[in-house]
């Protein structure tokens, strides 16, 4: 009769045991999302016009660029587990869940996800750029992000006032370095100060879906994804080849006071992919470490 209240109680004790590690093995933890930002395989360098450091690249048109401002807004990220459910993370509040990955700042290049619930997750989704219905300066539901994109280093709203700039991109192209500055994101149609005559007019908003190399496992551990923007895709993507050109005319595409909606919509589709058969763009994962 010892002996088996003895069992008795090691089986309660082990069964005891097994609830409690069950708990607490797996609790919400952080993803890091680390950008690497290139063209092709090698990391970007800024550089201004007489750099001799900057990182070059030559397009599939033949002409030679490099960068000395790159910018772009991350928001509306999800986690996808094995059976296709997703997890979003801060998808509502700008201030939570999107930032601004800029190559002159380190610190931008890592994202930190807290607080995602344990599970093993497959892929991962993101806008590039800010979804419509929340692409308004709204400095008081979101002040932390209003500060971070308005600021005077970021500069990532448009002049004019209706929403934010996606992507930023400054630099120089041709033998002779000609201006190069590339900017995106959506567009209203209206009477100019007016919001109330607003309407949608180009949705410059990508939602990127990747594939993870093997899964993250979130669960009392910090697993990193790291992802590759390939900047190369900007002028030789999988939609459109670009000739960057300067003028006054309607294909011209180098500079934003010039260039039409029409004209930006093909960077947006190289950068951001073009919704149908490209749903990465210029994104990919290069490793998981859990």
């Amino acid at each position: 009769m010892q002996n088996l209240k003895k069992y008795l109680l090691l089986a309660v004790a082990a069964l005891a045991f097994v609830s409690c590690s069950n708990d607490g093995d797996n609790p919400a933890g952080n993803v890091t999302l680390e950008f690497n930002n290139t063209f092709k395989n090698t990391t970007i360098i800024l550089g201004d016009v007489a750099s001799t450091s900057a990182t070059t690249n030559t397009s599939a048109a033949g002409q030679i660029h490099h960068f000395s401002e790159l910018k772009y807004v991350i928001s509306n990220i999800r986690l996808v587990k094995d059976d296709g459910s997703e997890v979003a993370y801060n998808i509502n509040d700008l201030d939570k869940g999107a930032t601004v990955i800029d190559q002159s700042k380190t610190a931008s290049l890592s994202y930190v996800l807290s607080n995602v619930p344990a599970s093993s997750y497959k892929q991962i989704k993101f806008g590039l750029g800010i979804k419509p219905e929340q692409n308004t300066l709204d400095q008081v539901r979101f002040p932390n992000f209003y500060a971070a994109a308005g600021a005077n280093d970021t500069a990532m709203m448009w002049e004019w006032g209706s929403g934010y700039r996606f992507t930023k991109i400054e630099g120089f192209y041709g033998a002779d370095n000609k201006t190069m500055s590339i900017h995106t994101g959506s567009t209203v149609e209206g009477k100019k100060g007016d919001a109330s005559t607003y309407t949608q007019g180009v949705n410059a908003y990508r939602d990127i879906t990747l594939s993870l190399t093997t899964n993250v496992v979130v669960g009392g551990n910090a697993p990193v994804i790291k992802i590759k923007a390939d900047f190369d895709k900007m002028l030789s993507g999988k939609t459109n080849t670009i000739t960057l050109s300067t003028g006054t005319g309607d294909a011209d595409n180098a500079t934003p006071n010039v260039h039409t909606a029409a004209q930006m919509v093909k960077f947006v589709d190289n950068l951001g992919g073009n919704g149908t058969s490209d749903i990465s763009g210029m994104f990919s994962v290069t490793a998981v470490e859990n």
